[in-house]
């Protein structure tokens, strides 16, 4: 099995580093001399941060460590660990970026660049393989209880934040906070190619049971396997999943292990028509082991173990 190299890890690091860095400079010199608010946990320490007074490294590092936890559980250890020292990052960027000048006084330049900032640091977080927000490991455990898409969920909920802010704070830094959060959004779907909250994948590779298998163990999420045959190299698995974008970078990581001349493609999915939740149940677990010859006890290893 192959191991992700120290220069795979620093890669990771420094692009998680360079899109805090970048998000805070968003936060503390384009929107909060602005009272503008961004979207999902930040937005909520946004409006305790100017309602209190208290430092904004210190609540959302406050507000997200439940969500720390619970990316361990959902995503694994690795995951967890990036999201636990972007939020270490950020906590002592926004502490030292505090006190800085406002980057222009100008309200709509400020609106404009501080989301466009904002998606490019999220979107290289995102992409380095961690999160600057719990909203969509909330979504997701959402989505497994209930009928309700990771999207649909991420869009309450931030809504609900921007009515909050409109009572607060005026209908006008609501509607400027939702402008900024539409801004940023669509800058995160261009520094993340094809990243949005559900993906296709295509996987190419010479042993998919045993990659189906432990996707399975890691990230619960089931495959369809088909035979392939390729022109040259003969034959072939070729495994079809539905994830959503947080599980991609772990699904990467798992294909890479376990086959380093593996073929994957990923596209976006404009609707899903059908079951595509996750199955954990130990009927699913006892059928998995059976169609690829994996112990069910080896099913049965949290992403945490796995480590």
């Amino acid at each position: 099995m192959k191991k992700p190299s120290i220069l795979e890890y620093g890669s990771h690091y420094l692009m998680i580093t360079i899109g805090v860095i970048i998000y805070s400079v968003a936060l503390e010199m384009f929107l909060m001399p602005n009272l503008v608010l961004d979207g999902g946990i930040t937005g909520i320490a946004l409006m305790i941060n100017y309602q209190t007074g208290i430092m904004l490294g210190i609540l959302t590092f406050v507000l997200n460590m439940p969500f720390v936890l619970m990316s361990w559980k959902m995503l694994g250890l690795r995951f967890a660990g990036s999201y636990l020292y972007a939020m270490v990052l950020l906590s002592v960027c926004t502490m030292l970026l505090h006190h800085a000048e406002p980057a222009t006084d100008d309200e709509l330049l400020s609106i404009v660049f501080g989301g466009i900032l904002l998606g490019i640091g999220v979107g290289m977080v995102i992409k380095g393989g961690a999160c600057m927000d719990g909203t969509e490991l909330l979504a997701m455990l959402v989505n497994k209880k209930l009928p309700i898409s990771v999207g649909q969920v991420i869009l309450i909920i931030n809504l609900l934040i921007f009515s909050v802010a409109a009572f607060m704070f005026g209908i006008d830094r609501a509607l400027l906070s939702l402008l900024t959060y539409i801004i940023a959004s669509k800058l995160i779907d261009q520094v993340e190619a094809g990243f949005n909250e559900a993906k296709q994948t295509i996987i190419i590779c010479n042993d998919g049971k045993r990659i189906a298998a432990e996707i399975y163990a890691r990230l619960g999420r089931t495959m369809t396997i088909l035979d392939a045959r390729g022109l040259i190299s003969g034959k072939k698995d070729m495994m079809y999943c539905v994830m959503t974008r947080l599980e991609l970078m772990e699904l990467r990581r798992i294909v890479d292990q376990y086959d380093g001349s593996a073929f994957i493609t990923v596209s976006d999915i404009s609707e899903i028509i059908g079951e595509h939740i996750k199955k954990t149940s130990d009927q699913h677990k006892k059928k998995i082991a059976e169609k690829t010859g994996i112990p069910a006890s080896k099913l049965e290893t949290t992403p945490a173990a796995e480590e």
